[in-house]
């Protein structure tokens, strides 16, 4: 499946920037071990820490190749996070005016990497920045650092959802994997999210929403509305 092997990638220079951390470190203490014998300790320490760095690195960028469901307006999940949230707001920059809202939290433990809700085309991409609030408030969703995807669904003219993703107090960094103008098919990947953060959808205020408050939703798998 496309995008297969980026999250992995990412994983991969993360720890490889940690062992030059440790190594310098432990470097350090080896040298200074004479002067300052407690230091000696600094190259196992620095070691150690690598180690399960290096264990929850791999843990927290794993990425698994979702199966999504067959159907006709199915709406999936984009994110693996927990519904925090239903609402009716206003977002005018892509879905144009009133539309329903799903948000989700996303834990250090969840997946981060997102799925397409839909089989449709990206026209419209906007990356905002902002503040680095804790993700798990809802609030953080109007004032933190996020990107905007916008999807149209051919053949029809109100199949327009939108999904926001949202930095928190310590993910700050949104990786797109698509731009506007390309094709996805709904499950593909469409973007990673390092660490704890936030998801928002946008759809129709005519959607028929299949999820409600407290549910554990799976990206590219749970249906979370079903368009007319």
């Amino acid at each position: 499946m496309k995008h297969s092997g980026k999250a992995r990638a990412a994983a991969v220079k993360l720890i490889l920037l940690a062992l030059v951390a440790a190594l310098v470190v432990g470097g350090g203490g080896w040298l200074l071990a004479g002067p300052v014998p407690s230091l000696c300790l600094a190259p196992a320490l620095a070691g150690g820490l690598w180690v399960l760095f290096t264990a929850f690195t791999l843990y927290f960028f794993r990425d698994p190749t979702a199966r999504p469901p067959a159907g006709a307006g199915l709406v999936l999940s984009p994110a693996h996070a927990l519904v925090d949230a239903i609402d009716t707001t206003t977002e005018s920059e892509f879905m144009g005016g009133p539309c329903q809202r799903i948000s989700m939290f996303l834990s250090v433990l969840d997946i981060h990497v997102q799925n397409a809700p839909v089989s449709a085309r990206l026209t419209f991409l906007k990356h905002k920045p902002g503040k680095f609030l804790n993700a798990m408030k809802t609030e953080s969703a109007v004032h933190n650092e996020n990107v905007l995807l916008g999807f149209e669904v051919a053949g029809n003219p109100g199949g327009k959802v939108g999904v926001r993703l949202i930095a928190g107090a310590i993910a700050r960094r949104i990786i797109p994997f698509i731009q506007p103008g390309e094709t996805t098919a709904a499950g593909e990947r469409i973007s990673l999210i390092q660490f704890g953060s936030r998801a928002d959808v946008y759809l129709p205020i005519g959607a028929r929403l299949r999820v409600k408050l407290g549910d554990k939703v799976v990206g590219g798998e749970t249906i979370l509305a079903v368009m007319e």
